[in-house]
């Protein structure tokens, strides 16, 4: 890449699932990228290969906590994003979205770094409005289970906002619909990884609800490049964008699609509603196909194939190590004195 065009590029969030993959795109493209991650729920695996390129740099840290570095771009995507996660450590998770969002836009007004909040459709809560379009303010318990994710990515996107209009910060607002695709982490409690697991389990497929309830799901490489996309084009800067896919499926038809993906048999068990979980989620994507010349492009029978592939290597490397764990016979430590600890 010519030096003219290489950037100093900042993600936070870098070694989870999608900020890894982002991580690879621009390590591909020739930046010099930056990857921040306090470990909480991203892994070293996800970066591993990454961790020889000699324009990339790995560095354990908090966005709680102040960052003091040059970059040229920041992409701030650290923040739990599955309600496995999220709900864990709610005060720590509001605590990444707003301190995190505040210390991000601290360093990029002092670079003058443009920056991209990687916000989420939970700002939609339970939407009244289908599809969903940026000018819908949503409909959000604030004191529900999941407020700690959805609130706390609500007042991040005031904060860039305001950032933007009293302090010139070049902020992009990126409002991100469910993605799905290989590094996701087998647990976190998200639909596809939910039903891949137990598919290549052999286990029942679990579906809350009756399953009517519906999602629109975005191919994780599809998504990395509505992100760069994002930054790279000059659309108005306060403006929230949509980033997802619009083909709306119930829950009951995902289910299908991941059985035929995974050639499973298994069976489909219906069990109660969480609380506060949204009944339909679709975005509206006029605004990423006007101003980013976007849309997703990857089909789900693809991407599922591909992301079905990954989990059956992650739960073969899994039983790998639990065989090799039962094989192994623990001896005790003898010390060679008869009253020493043990």
């Amino acid at each position: 890449m010519k030096e003219l065009h290489r950037k100093r590029v900042l993600v936070t969030g870098g070694a989870g699932f999608l900020g890894s993959h982002l991580c690879e795109r621009l390590v591909v493209a020739g930046h010099d990228v930056l990857c921040v991650d306090n470990f909480y729920t991203g892994v070293k695996d996800n970066i591993a290969p990454l961790l020889d390129a000699g324009n990339f740099e790995l560095m354990r840290h908090d966005i709680t906590f102040p960052l003091y570095v040059e970059v040229d771009e920041i992409y701030n995507l650290a923040c739990p994003a599955s309600p496995v996660h999220y709900q864990r450590d709610p005060v720590q998770t509001t605590k990444t979205s707003v301190h995190g969002a505040i210390n991000m836009l601290g360093l990029a007004k002092r670079t003058g770094a443009r920056i991209l909040q990687a916000s989420t459709s939970e700002v939609y809560g339970d939407p009244g409005v289908h599809p969903q379009t940026e000018s819908y303010w949503g409909n959000v318990n604030p004191i529900g289970l999941r407020a700690c994710y959805d609130e706390g990515k609500r007042c991040a996107e005031t904060l860039f906002v305001n950032y933007h209009r009293q302090h010139g910060v070049a902020t992009r607002i990126a409002r991100i619909f469910n993605t799905y695709g290989p590094r996701m982490h087998p647990l976190d409690g998200r639909v596809i990884s939910n039903l891949m697991t137990q598919a290549l389990s052999g286990e029942s497929l679990t579906i809350y609800g009756d399953g009517t309830q519906t999602r629109a799901l975005c191919y994780v490489d599809d998504l990395v490049d509505g992100l760069i996309r994002l930054m790279e084009t000059d659309v108005p800067p306060e403006a929230p964008v949509n980033l997802g896919s619009d083909n709306e499926l119930t829950m009951l038809e995902v289910a299908r699609e991941v059985l035929l993906a995974t050639g499973s048999t298994a069976s489909i068990e219906l069990r109660p509603l969480p609380s506060d979980d949204p009944r339909r989620r679709c975005p509206d994507l006029s605004a990423a196909r006007d101003c980013l010349a976007w849309s997703p492009s990857t089909p789900l029978a693809e991407g599922l194939a591909r992301t079905a592939r990954y989990f059956s290597q992650r739960l073969a490397m899994v039983s790998q190590v639990s065989r090799m764990d039962e094989r192994a016979t623990p001896t005790a430590s003898l010390s060679p004195r008869s009253n020493a600890p043990v």
